[in-house]
């Protein structure tokens, strides 16, 4: 099972608004250094999900999901890293 050691949390932004914000959970084992940004965005759009999954996504949340997700309590923006892996196993994607 993987553990949160074994995870990054990266953070992207492709504008100024929070929904151009986005915040990637990253399995390490599979993506050491992280998301390519540029084999990201050399990917097909219809093979978008696809590609982030190669690269070790495990899940992804743009700003306003994280804020929503935050007023509710089930994610700590202090601690966003842990609480997405949280997050994840409890919805059992990890």
């Amino acid at each position: 099972m993987l553990k949160l050691k074994d995870t990054g949390l990266e953070e992207f932004s492709f504008g100024d608004n929070p929904d151009d914000l986005f915040y990637i959970l990253v399995n390490k084992k599979i993506s050491p250094d992280g998301i390519d940004v540029e084999r990201l965005s050399k990917a097909d759009p219809r093979k978008f999900d696809a590609v982030l999954g190669e690269m070790g996504c495990i899940l992804m949340l743009n700003g306003l999901e994280v804020t929503e997700l935050c007023m509710r309590g089930e994610l700590d923006n202090e601690n966003l890293h842990e609480s997405m892996f949280d997050l994840a196993k409890d919805e059992g994607i990890i």
